[in-house]
């Protein structure tokens, strides 16, 4: 860096854990966002890697476990009172619960779900389907629905939606692997050949397998935009350095990946 930055950057307080890996590629994610001779030069996280928050597919799949909204809730009082000047959430499942955290502080919550539907309308303009790659919550509570329909858009899901599942906990507790990686590259197959014009990666877990996913239409992982919206936020009004943001996103397809 030729001249040190002006300025304050904006803390980030990112309610964590849901999985614990997937915050920390998360967290990885945004070191490699900035450009950095120094520490100060990083966005500063305030992070709550609670690997506690009750199982969102407990909740809302099996409805059988406890309802995640008042931990998810209690996480985002204690980062804004320990300084969060906004709110992240690397987790698209958990944003099911986003109105009860939203309105529970005076800070913005960086919403994956409206970044999603952007990139997907930046690409493919109104009147497309987005092939979304994430757990069947999604599908069984179209969290998706209002974000894209407001755009022009509606979402596509594979068939297989067990197997998602499988590979979402097989991740969870065993990493990535050779199987996770063929279901999705199946599904992902199967939404572009059912009319899907760009597919997004909506499952945290899945993005741990990003580079490894093939597809014949444009490719995009939501992590990756709530990286570009946190460093957008953080860095507003500040060097020109810092330029990412949500709208900026690079697209793949299986003749870019290796």
């Amino acid at each position: 860096m030729t001249e040190r930055m002006t300025g304050r950057l904006r803390r980030i307080g990112v309610l964590g854990g849901m999985g614990p890996e997937a915050t920390v590629l998360f967290m990885q994610k945004m070191l490699a966002a900035v450009t950095a001779d120094d520490d100060a030069d990083h966005i500063p996280l305030l992070v709550d890697s609670n690997s506690q928050v009750p199982s969102r597919i407990a909740a809302i799949v099996e409805g059988t476990g406890e309802n995640p909204a008042p931990v998810l809730v209690d996480m985002a009082r204690r980062l804004v009172a320990a300084g969060a000047e906004a709110l992240a959430m690397p987790c698209n499942t958990a944003h099911f619960y986003a109105p009860q955290i939203s309105t529970a502080t005076d800070v913005p919550f960086l919403n994956m779900l409206e970044l999603s539907g952007d990139a997907a309308f930046a690409r493919m303009g109104s009147g497309g389907r987005v092939g979304l790659l994430g757990s069947p919550a999604l599908q069984q509570t179209n969290v998706f629905e209002a974000p894209l329909a407001a755009r022009g858009l509606w979402p596509l899901y594979a068939s297989d939606q067990p197997a998602l599942l499988a590979a979402i906990r097989s991740i969870k507790a065993n990493g990535p692997s050779e199987a996770a990686r063929t279901t999705l590259n199946r599904a992902a197959e199967e939404m572009a050949a059912n009319g899907a014009g760009a597919i997004c990666i909506c499952c945290t877990e899945f993005s741990l397998l990003a580079s490894q996913i093939a597809a014949p239409v444009p490719l995009y992982d939501s992590l990756d935009l709530l990286v570009n919206a946190c460093v957008a936020f953080s860095t507003e009004g500040l060097a020109d350095r810092y330029t990412a943001g949500p709208s900026e996103v690079a697209y793949r397809s299986s003749a870019t990946l290796t």
